[in-house]
């Protein structure tokens, strides 16, 4: 396999420009759709910072890899947050997706939605989860990367609850009460600050409880339910060489996700579990270089998941 300090130059750019063309290409769409300058300028906000993530960890050391994909948690998700959230006053909750669908308002969370965790996990899998949420931007930076046990048996169910019941109690507030809230207004600051809120609160416990800073991911987070149907299909998974492997199980000791990724590479397959979240600390871990990401269609059939 070739090594990472003998790839030309030009390999470290290719897959950056690829993810900065792909949101430059929906801001020019968007632009030339509705004539709005701003879209230009968030979406190329987006992809050049996912970009520099993605450079930073194709050139960074082993043990700095890793800043690449924070510095892009960072970017993406203090701009989501802060300013498209505090500072223009849009839910980008799932809530506001939901109050924005069922009121046919095509707003920031609805294009948001559709292109990071509808559709385009058709292409990058649960890659937002990896590189954008502002929730595990925070939750990256705690102490217990390696989760101390396996993931707890049943528990993912709460997170289907969770969509379950914020669907139900925005349709219940819109048909039942006529109420919803009118884009960019103090209702949506007021939906956003506290929907946050809880959320940190609730994921920062649940991090210190089980010693695992993606626990809120694993249990209660809602946006996989929707996430998970799509990426089935993504064409970027993380590959296992078993001509290379030596089957250290490195790799699976370090998965956050809790994912049997040598399962996948005994049976020949990529690592299709919709649980990846494309951090890429599998590749940084592994001693022999054996893993990489790469492209192609197939479809995941069955989890393979460390259960206690």
């Amino acid at each position: 396999m070739e090594s990472k300090t003998s790839r030309p130059i030009i390999h470290n750019f290719k897959r950056p420009f690829a993810f900065f063309a792909v949101f430059a290409a929906i801001g020019i769409w968007r632009y030339i759709a509705t004539g709005g300058v701003f879209y230009l300028l968030i979406f190329g906000y987006i992809g050049f910072s996912i970009a520099l993530g993605a450079y930073l960890s194709e050139t960074l050391s082993d043990a700095k890899k890793p800043w690449g994909r924070r510095i892009t948690q960072l970017l993406v998700g203090l701009f989501m947050l802060g300013f498209l959230g505090f500072l223009a006053n849009e839910n980008m909750q799932m809530e506001g997706f939901f109050f924005y669908a069922a009121a046919g308002i095509f707003g920031g969370a609805t294009l948001h939605y559709v292109i990071a965790k509808v559709v385009g996990p058709l292409h990058f899998g649960r890659g937002w989860c990896g590189w954008g949420c502002w929730t595990a931007m925070i939750l990256d930076f705690m102490p217990w990367k390696v989760p101390a046990r396996p993931r707890l048996k049943y528990w993912s169910g709460l997170r289907y609850v969770h969509f379950v019941v914020s669907a139900g109690l925005v349709l219940g507030l819109i048909f039942l009460y006529d109420y919803g809230p009118a884009e960019h207004s103090a209702a949506e600051f007021t939906w956003l600050l506290y929907g946050n809120a809880a959320y940190y609160v609730i994921a920062i416990l649940l991090a210190a409880f089980l010693k695992d800073n993606r626990a809120f991911c694993k249990y209660v987070c809602p946006i996989p339910v929707t996430m998970k149907i799509t990426s089935r299909f993504s064409l970027m998974k993380q590959q296992i060489d078993m001509d290379e492997c030596t089957d250290c199980g490195e790799c699976e000791e370090n998965c956050p996700m809790d994912i049997q990724l040598l399962e996948y590479a005994r049976r020949e397959q990529r690592v299709l579990s919709t649980e990846c979240v494309l951090c890429d600390t599998c590749v940084y871990v592994c001693p022999v270089d054996a893993i990489k990401t790469t492209k192609r269609f197939d479809v995941c059939t069955r989890e393979f998941i460390n259960v206690g």
